[in-house]
């Protein structure tokens, strides 16, 4: 894992340390957005890899439920049932294919603010690699999120400057947290997903469990809330 991925990968378990305290008694519900235009090809299958670390995570309290959301080609934007199986949702993520089109970040936040609206998520993971849109616009999108306490949690691949710029400040304004990464640190990748389906299904105590559990970048987090 490079520094760079090190300290921002550091950071963002500082941030989800911060969170408040989700409400116990619920089944934790969290919305997977992807990126799926033409740029993530190449890393489309290593993502698809790494997310049953959320559900590993969450199993010890009261499970979680995923809903995958991605956006590629013209103006498509796509949705998939609930699912509380690792192995579903990685079956629905290997069935999609990337295709060339802009990006639709504005059009996710949107969706996600409805999603809320309804008291159907707790919190939202995105991974994307650029931003193609105007990046106010999408800031407004975000401002939403805050408003409605849905935490955004972003998870950039690459170095684009754009979404390097865009991305931080949608965590923020969400109240959520920012990771870079890249293909040489996945399991630093997988255990951040972890820690962010512990917050989802049981709050900022399930966080602490997990850290501790986990070690290395998670274990970060002990420190933290304390």
């Amino acid at each position: 894992m490079t520094k760079a991925v090190t300290t921002s990968a550091d950071a963002f378990v500082q941030e989800v340390s911060r969170l408040p305290a989700r409400t116990s008694g619920t089944r934790g519900r969290l919305l997977f957005a992807m990126d799926a235009t033409a740029s993530r090809e190449p890393t489309w299958d290593h993502a698809c890899g790494i997310q049953g670390e959320m559900f590993v995570a969450a199993e010890a309290l009261g499970g979680l439920d995923v809903r995958l959301a991605f956006y590629r080609g013209f103006d498509e934007f796509k949705v998939s049932r609930w699912t509380s199986d690792g192995r579903e949702l990685a079956r629905l993520m290997s069935a999609v294919r990337c295709l060339a089109g802009r990006t639709q970040i504005g059009r996710l936040l949107r969706y996600a603010a409805e999603q809320r609206r309804e008291s159907r998520i707790d919190a939202v993971v995105f991974v994307g690699d650029c931003c193609e849109e105007d990046v106010d616009h999408v800031g407004h999108e975000a401002g939403q999120l805050g408003l409605l306490g849905l935490p955004v949690f972003v998870f950039q691949e690459g170095n684009d400057r754009a979404a390097s710029r865009l991305f931080p400040q949608i965590a923020k304004l969400t109240r959520g947290a920012y990771c870079r990464f890249d293909r040489t640190s996945p399991d630093e990748l997988r255990k951040l997903l972890g820690a962010v389906a512990a917050y989802a299904a049981g709050g900022r105590a399930a966080l602490l469990k997990y850290s501790r559990e986990q070690g290395g970048t998670a274990a970060l987090l002990t420190h933290q809330v304390k």
